[in-house]
Formats: C-alpha cells, structure tokens, sequence
C-alpha cells in the first residue's frame, strides 16, 4: 500500500494543472513566433468558406426571373398602393431556398434608359417570388409582362459608381413628394440619351430584409453611443456651470455683494461658498437615439449601382454627374453619395481595384452586398417602387416618333420637336395609323401652314390628295413647291372663283352617267346634297325630296341611255329639272324616251301622282336650282354634258386636285354640297376594289366651319366611314364649337392627330380636355405662332400632347421651291381639270337644253313599240 501511495499522488489533477498551464504557455510562445501560420490558416478557412459561399450564390441567382412593368398614361398611385408594393419586394425576397446565401436573397429594381424607351422599369428577383410579384396592388393601370434577357452590345467607354447613404444613419432620407414624379429627376438626367451614340445609363435597387443580428448590435452600439454622447454633454455642463459659479464668486460685485450683506447682517461674517448642484444626466429614449432603426417592421436593407456607357468620349462621365444630380434630391438628414475618393485629377471608386471586381460581380449576378449597411425604410424608397406615373414628363426619343424623311409615303410630317439637348428634327407619324386628323386654332396661328407643308410632303412621295380651300389662299402659297415636272401630270386646280380678266372655269356633271357610274347612287348623292344644304328633312319636306329625286332619276336614265347609245356630249345637267317639271314637251319626250329604263314606282309616280300636284308645289324644287342658274360661274361649271372632274379617278390614279368653291353665300353652299356628297359616293364606291389594292387618299379640308355649313350630315359620315376605304380626312377649324354636333363629335371620337395653335381658352378647352388638361388651357393660349400642342398615334398608342413648332414652308421646304414653274404648273392644273373660258362655258351651258330634246326626239323614234311595252312587263 504504501509503494503505491507516490504514483497515485503524481497522477491526480492538482499535479497535472502546472504542466497544462506550462503548455499552453509554451503554445502561445510558439505560436507568438509562427503567427503567419495561424494568419494562413485563418485566411484559408475564410477563403473556402467564402469559395463555398460564392458558389451557392451563384446557384441561387441563376434560379431567377424577370418582370417589366408598362404603366398606362393615367397611373396615378396613393402613398398605400406604393407602400403595399415595397412590402411585396421585401417579402419576395426571401422567396429562395433555405440553402442560399443572404446576399443572394434580394429583389432588384432595373431603371433602364438606352433609347427604347424613355425608362424601362423592370423588376428582377427569386423565381419564387414571380406569382407574388406578378399581381401588383397598382391594378390595371400597370401591365405586368415577362421580361426577357436583355444582352448589350459592349461600349467603349464605361462608368460604374456605386452610392451608400451618408450623414446621421438614423435619420431617413428626404420625403420626397408624388407630384411632380419622385422619378423626374432621373428621367431628366437621361432625356437626351443618343442612342445612335451608344447611350446608355441604367440604376440597380437591391431590396433585401435587414438581418436582424446586426440590427440588435447596431442598435446596442447607437444607444451607447447616445449615453456617452449624454454623458459627455452633462460633463460639459457641469463643467460650464461650475466656471460660471467660479467666475461670478471671483468677481468683484460679488464680493461687494458680501461685504453689504454682512454689515446689514451685523458683522457676523459673510456666507461661504455657494453650493452649485451640477446637472443629471437625462435618460436616452430609444426612439430619439435609434431613429428610423427603432423598429423592426418595414426595415430593408439596400444597394444601389449605377453604370453609364458610350462610344462617345466623355458622355459616360457627364451622364453619371447627372445622375448624382438627380439622387441629391432625395437627400435629407440621410444622402446618397458616390463611394470612393477624389485623388487629383482620379478618382478612386467601383471603376479601379479594388472594387471594380466586386462592383462587376454584384451587377452581374445580383448580389446585395454593400461595404456599410445601408438601412432604410420602405416609406423612404416611395419614388423608387413604382413606375413613372401620370405626373411624370416623359421625354420624346426617336423610337417613340420617327423622323420624318423627304420622299418616304410611309411617313407623314407633323412638325418640328425641339429635343432636351436643344437639337431640332422633323417629326412624322406613320401614314397607314393617320386616319383621321384635326386642326384648331385661331385665325393665322400656323394650322394652314402645317397642313400645306403636310400635303406637299404627301405628294412628292407619290401620295393623292384633295385640298378643299374656300378662300382660295392655300393655291397660290403651295404653288411654288409643287411646280415640279413630276408633279405636272397629277395635279388639278378646279378654281370656281373665276379670277382675272378671262376666268376660266372647269366643268362637272353631277348627272353624268359616262364615267362608269351607278345610277341609283348618282340619283341618291345629288339629292342628299341638296336636302343637306337646304336643310330638307322627312318630316319638314317630305313633298321636295320626292319631286327632285324622281326628277333626278329621269335625268340620270336619259344620261345613261345617251352614254350607251354614244353621245355623252347630249347627256342632262341638273339645271333640266326645271325643264322636266315645267315644260310638258321637255317631259314627255323624256319619259317616252325613258320609260323602259325606270323602275316601276318610279314611273306610277309619274303616271299617277305628278298630274295632281299643284304647280306651286315645285317651287321649293325650283328655286335653288334657279338661283345656280343665275350665277354664270355655277352655271358654267354644273352645266356641261361630260366635265372633267372625277374624284373616284382621282383616288385611284394619286392625283392632287386643288378645289376652291369661290365663298361661302347659299349657291356656294349648295355647290360644296354638291361637292362632298359626291366625294361621299365615290369613296364608297371603292368597295368594289379589294382592300389591300386601294390607294390611300387624304382629303384636307381647310375652314370647316365653313364647309360643314353646307353638309354637316356629309362631313361627319365622311370621319366615320372613310377608314374603312383607306382615304383619311384632315380637317381644320378656328372653333370646335361652331361646328355642327354631328360633325363635332365624329372629329373628336376618331382623330388620330389631334392638334391645336394658340386662340381663346374657352375655344380650347375642348382640345385639351382630350388630353386631362395636361397641358392647360391657359398655357397654350399662350402659344406663340406657329407653335401647336398634338397628340398623335403611333403604333398603336397615343404619344403625346408634346409642343412642336409647324413647319414654315420658306425654311423647311426651300430645297423644293420652283419658282419659275409656277406659270406652267397653273396652266397645266387648269389644263388637267378642263377649265375653259367662262362665257364659253355659259353659252354652251344655255345651249344644252337644246342638245337634250334633239337626243329624245331621236331615241322616241328610234325605240320600237315593242320594246316599250316589254319595258312594262
């Protein structure tokens, strides 16, 4: 037993605690002088853990999708759909599995400028997170479309920055207002992006929750803060409040002071030394020190990287500066500001080592990994969450509106756009998406002038047209750029103003049959024309329409028998109505000539009805026909057997034919009258003609108010069926509200273009109310001339209102001035129309009724018995 007792006693934890304690030491002694092995270690296990780390990430960022969001003009969100949004990204951003990395749990917001649009807005996150983010609390007013991978072609000169928040970390940044759009200044910043350049500028969001282990520690860390900052500032006082004592015992008033009171007192000697009681320390409330860090709810953690490309030197550079710009708006307590330093002339930042490998890794994959943590609130990141809304100005790039290029039929000019770089172009919509435009203005604010320069365009790019001008002024302005030689056999002037010393006039047979016409739809158009003008309606003139449409089928019958047998020089004019209701000779030669070429009603009514008619009855008939026949230019013109003028021939050959009716007195009315039915016919006529092979045709119409004075029913139908027979109507108008109802509300439900000048607001505001007053009435009142406010189509959707400046003809078209070919392109107008001299024209006109009743004295004998009574069965 007692051999044992030393081993025993050797082995027992008190002996061995000295030998632990001696190796431990000698451990640190060694690894105190191998500590490079111990950094190696470290550094290879953080190494691999990183490597491991990195791997999973990149894993987890190729399971990811994309979103782009379109916003519709009228979006306009509250402050709680906004909100509502960031709590989905927030939430969507942990929609990874639970193998992924943190850094990899984010959702990025992509506002994206390279000349397709004026900023994309696509969202990019876990594809778990796509049916979350796919319904959106902004409704329909945003469309939600699958974003596709977007490649960019490589630039040669690239910019990268990346942005932390600087200043106090709990105070937020600044709340920035919805109207004007929190995303102006951005968009601002890139709205004179060139992509012909190779512009592009593009910001990246990443949204990720806050980690909640470093929010505890760094709320430990700011209350310590704030104690010791208490704790300094009652030192402070303290110290302040016993110099201040010290100062005012030490002063010689204070002394005075003492001596007074203690003679007062008696001499028993003064007070000692006043007691100063220094100040406590006041407790530090959490919600002041912490700030927007107090609470946990709504708390995400952000990066933000911004990267600018061009094959222009130097654009890049100028296109960050614009951006830091514009993100110093949102710059209150809390900022944003570039990471990096200023060396000289360089600068040291995500461009240059050692942080553009980490800038590049991040923008690529996606990873939220900024240097500092950059905490924010989602009621802070408002502007940031949601699309351009309605109260953003978008600017116009290239591929929102063409430009517009001489010669080119698929494109039609609209005017001058002033871009944010101060670069003018010609601005155009595309000719097949015209379909209808409308002018409104004052008198000589530029709307005339656009339109001129408009159909010049048309038709030096082989497009037809028809330019209806009461007053005759747009002739001579646009005859020195249409004086081209490859214009001169394309171009008609029908001029019923009979100017000059020896006015000549052309000529048209509103009856005449010998251009291929359909009789029904010639007896229908001349006498719709005349109720138009007349104001003839069912119920007020039932007795009038029914005398001049069986008189005018007569007519048409005798013109259509004239033309098969040969002599369309022998055809009716509408001035032999008066003939064939007052002259019984007239009238039975034409009815026997006739009478197996009516329908049966018709002639029953001739047979039956017409000799009980009293002879007053016609009067109403009579007299508007008497008073063209009493003017020598309407006579002339409407008088003529086989006139020249044929708008369905015009269509379909591209011709450009000038018509100016002469005024706007009641045989004026009735002649325009004439005039636009007859277009009315010949437009749907094309039905006959397939509709890819139908040529586009493009009526202008200056003075509506003017024109629709004579046919309100005829211009309106003319906005509402001519699409249909690919001819698009230009209308122009001093005022929306003196235009019929009818005619009114056509123009407006199915304008393409609407445009306006300057005038009086109330005549404006019919216009702009189209537009939400976005612009106001009162800012374009304000227009100088020239200048308009428009709102077109263009695939599709509306672009628009934007300001533009009308092309002044001298400036933008002198390249195509001829001046010293307008004497021939005249003659050559007239030439292609038929004008004659007016008295011949007259006298031939008065010598027709002559012509006539030979041709049915001939067709009476030359048509046998029999045939007339097979014409009854």
């Amino acid at each position: 037993m007692d051999a044992t007792a030393p081993s025993l006693t050797a082995a027992s934890p008190t002996g061995r605690v000295p030998g632990l304690l001696a190796g431990l030491v000698d451990a640190a002694h060694w690894l105190a002088a191998h500590w490079y092995l111990l950094a190696l270690v470290i550094a290879a296990c953080w190494a691999a853990g990183e490597g491991v780390v990195r791997h999973l990430a990149r894993q987890a960022s190729a399971q990811r999708m994309a979103l782009e969001l379109v916003a519709a003009r009228h979006f306009d969100p509250g402050l709680e759909e906004i909100f509502r949004r960031g709590v989905q990204l927030a939430r969507a951003s942990t929609s990874m599995p639970w193998w992924a990395p943190r850094r990899a749990k984010s959702v990025q917001i992509r506002l994206r400028a390279d000349g397709s649009s004026p900023l994309r807005y696509r969202i990019e996150g876990p594809a778990g997170g796509e049916r979350l983010l796919s319904i959106t609390p902004f409704g329909p007013a945003v469309t939600v479309n699958r974003g596709r991978p977007i490649a960019d072609r490589p630039r040669r000169h690239v910019v990268r920055a990346e942005f932390l928040l600087r200043g106090k970390p709990t105070a937020p940044l600044r709340d920035v207002p919805l109207d004007p759009d929190p995303l102006q200044p951005l968009i601002d910043a890139v709205c004179d992006l060139r992509a012909e350049l190779g512009d592009l500028a593009e910001i990246r969001l990443d949204i990720q929750r806050a980690p909640k282990w470093k929010l505890r520690a760094r709320r430990v860390q700011l209350m310590a803060d704030a104690r010791r900052r208490e704790r300094r500032e009652t030192q402070r006082a303290a110290r302040w409040v016993r110099q201040d004592a010290t100062g005012i015992e030490d002063s010689l008033g204070w002394h005075l002071q003492q001596l007074v009171s203690g003679k007062q007192g008696g001499g028993g000697g003064g007070g000692g030394r006043r007691l100063v009681m220094p100040p406590v320390p006041r407790r530090v409330e959490p919600a002041e020190a912490l700030g927007k860090l107090a609470d946990d709810d709504h708390l995400v953690r952000v990066q933000l990287l911004v990267m600018c490309a061009s094959n222009t030197e130097g654009r890049a550079e100028a296109r960050l500066g614009q951006l830091q710009a514009a993100l110093d708006v949102f710059g209150g307590g809390s900022r944003w500001a570039m990471r990096g330093w200023n060396l000289g002339p360089w600068r040291i930042g995500a461009d240059r080592w050692p942080s553009r490998r980490g800038f590049e890794r991040r923008w690529s994959l996606g990873h939220c990994q900024p240097p500092r943590p950059n905490w924010v609130r989602l009621e802070e990141l408002t502007g940031l969450l949601k699309p351009p809304t309605m109260h953003c100005r978008l600017p116009l790039l290239a591929s929102d509106l063409p430009t517009f290029e001489f010669n080119n039929p698929d494109l039609l000019l609209q005017g001058i756009y002033q871009q944010p770089d101060g670069r003018r172009r010609l601005i155009a919509s595309y000719a097949q998406e015209t379909l209808f435009e409308v002018g409104v203005g004052k008198a000589g604010g530029g709307k005339t002038e656009r339109a001129l320069a408009q159909a010049i365009g048309w038709a030096h790019a082989g497009g037809g047209l028809m330019f209806v001008d009461p007053h005759r002024d747009s002739w001579p302005r646009a005859l020195p750029f249409l004086a081209h030689d490859t214009l001169m056999d394309r171009i008609a002037l029908i001029d019923l103003g009979a100017h000059g010393p020896r006015p000549q006039v052309s000529s048209w047979n509103p009856l005449g049959m010998h251009q291929g016409q359909v009789a029904h739809e010639v007896v229908e158009a001349t006498t719709d024309a005349f109720a138009s003008a007349l104001g003839w309606e069912d119920a007020t003139a039932p007795r009038a329409l029914t005398i001049l449409t069986a008189a005018l089928a007569v007519l048409v019958a005798v013109n259509e028998a004239a033309c098969r047998a040969g002599r369309p020089e022998d055809q009716a004019t509408v001035f032999h109505v008066r003939a064939l209701l007052t002259d019984p000779a007239f009238r039975a030669a034409a009815l026997a000539g006739v009478e197996g070429r009516l329908d049966e009603e018709t002639r029953s009514w001739w047979q039956a009805v017409f000799p009980t008619l009293p002879a007053d009855s016609f009067a109403v008939v009579l007299n508007p026909i008497a008073r063209l026949a009493a003017n020598p230019v309407t006579r002339a013109f409407l008088g003529q057997p086989t006139g020249r003028y044929n708008i369905r021939a015009a269509m379909d050959s591209r011709m450009i034919v000038w018509v100016c009716p002469g005024g706007n007195g009641p045989t004026d009315r009735l002649t325009t009258a004439l005039l636009a039915r007859d277009l009315l016919r010949a437009v749907r006529s094309r039905r006959d003609i397939p509709e890819t092979r139908r040529v586009p045709f493009r009526p202008y119409f200056d003075e509506l108010i003017t024109l629709t004075g004579a046919a309100p029913e005829t211009i309106a139908a003319m906005f509402e069926d001519f699409r249909k027979y690919r001819v698009h109507v230009h209308g122009m108008t001093q005022l929306l509200a003196r235009l019929p109802t009818p005619v009114r509300l056509s123009l407006v439900q199915n304008a393409s273009t609407l445009a306006t000048t300057a005038g009086s607001q109330s005549a404006i505001a019919p216009i702009t109310a189209e537009w939400g007053d976005q612009p106001s009435p009162d800012i374009v009142a304000a227009l100088d001339r020239y200048e308009h406010y428009l709102s077109l189509t263009v695939q599709g959707r509306r672009v628009g209102p934007l300001k533009i400046t009308g092309p002044y003809l001298d400036d933008f078209f002198a390249h195509y001035t001829r001046p010293r070919n307008t004497a021939a392109l005249e003659h050559a107008a007239r030439t292609i129309a038929g004008a004659a001299p007016l008295d011949q024209l007259t006298a031939h006109a008065t010598d027709q009724l002559g012509r006539v009743s030979g041709f049915l004295t001939q067709l009476a004998h030359t048509t046998p018995p029999a045939s007339k009574e097979q014409h009854y069965k």
